[in-house]
C-alpha cells in the first residue's frame, strides 16, 4: 500500500488541527486562530497567483489581528519568490512523515506505560503547559472531530508525557508530542508513538502521520527510528519582526 503524499497529508493537517476560521477568498484559503500555532494561522494559494493577488490575503489577516502569514507548499514555487522579493523571510522548514500503521504497532507498551484518554486529563494541560501550548492550542484538540485521544505517558511512576491523536479520512496523525523534561529520552516518547499506532489501527486507519521542523533533531531521529518515511516538506513565509 503507497504512503499518502504530501498533498493528501495538508488536508489531514486541516482535519486533525482545524483553525477557529478557514475561508475561501479569491485565489487564497486564509485561515484565522488566536494561537501561535502557524498550521491554523497560515493562508494557503489555490489558484495561480501573482504579486497583486498578495494584499488581498494581507489584510484578511492583518484585519483579523493576526500577523501576515503563508505556508509554502510543494509546487508553491511561484508563489514563494512573489513572498521573497515582498521581504517575507522562511520561517519553520516542515517535513512529512508517514508509515503504515501496522508498521509502527508491532509492540506493544509495558504495562502502565501508556494510556488511551479523552478528554485530557488536568496533568496532561499541565504537560503541554511546560512545553508552551497553552489553552488556545487545548482548544485545537476539541475542535478536531471524532474519532480521536490523547496518549498519557508514564514514566518513573510519574505522568511524564502527552499526545494528541487526531484522524481525517485513512490517516491518524499525531500533533503536540510533550515529554516533561525530567523524564526525557527514557523511551517514552517511542513507547507514546506505538500506543498512537494500537490505538489508529482499532480505529481502522492505515497511516501514522505527522509534521515536525527540521531543526527539531530530537523528533527527527525519533520517527526516522520507528521506520516513518518522509513523504514532503513545507515551510512557511513571514515579514521581518512579525509586523502586523
Amino acid at each position: 500500500m503507497p504512503l499518502p503524499d504530501a498533498q493528501m497529508l495538508f488536508a489531514v493537517i486541516d482535519g486533525t488541527w482545524p483553525a477557529t476560521a478557514k475561508t475561501a477568498l479569491g485565489p487564497w484559503t486564509i485561515r484565522l486562530d488566536p494561537s501561535d500555532s502557524s498550521r491554523v494561522s497560515a493562508a494557503t494559494a489555490e489558484q495561480a497567483i501573482t504579486d497583486a493577488d498578495v494584499p488581498q490575503a494581507e489584510m484578511a489577516m492583518r484585519t483579523a489581528g493576526q500577523i501576515p502569514l503563508f505556508m509554502i507548499r510543494e509546487g508553491d514555487d511561484t508563489l514563494d519568490a512573489l513572498l521573497a522579493a515582498r521581504g517575507y523571510l522562511i520561517k519553520d522548514p516542515v517535513r512529512l512523515y508517514a508509515a503504515l500503521v501496522a508498521d509502527i504497532a508491532t509492540q506493544r507498551p509495558p504495562p502502565v506505560t501508556t494510556f488511551d484518554v479523552w478528554p485530557p486529563l488536568a496533568v496532561q494541560n499541565e504537560i503541554w503547559a511546560m512545553g508552551g501550548l497553552g489553552a488556545a492550542r487545548l482548544a485545537i484538540m476539541q475542535r478536531a472531530p471524532h474519532p480521536k485521544t490523547t496518549i498519557l505517558g508514564r514514566m518513573n511512576d510519574r505522568p511524564a508525557g502527552t499526545v494528541f491523536v487526531g484522524t481525517a479520512g485513512t490517516c491518524a496523525m499525531i500533533h503536540a508530542l510533550e515529554i516533561a523534561k525530567p523524564h526525557r529520552r527514557q523511551g517514552l516518547a517511542k513507547y507514546m508513538m506505538r500506543a498512537a499506532a494500537f490505538w489508529a489501527q482499532a480505529q481502522g486507519m492505515d497511516f501514522l502521520t505527522l509534521a515536525t521542523t527540521q531543526a527539531n533533531k530530537g523528533a527527527n531521529a525519533l520517527y526516522a527510528s520507528l521506520g516513518m518515511t518522509v513523504v514532503g516538506h513545507y515551510h512557511y513565509r513571514i515579514l521581518p519582526g512579525g509586523n502586523l
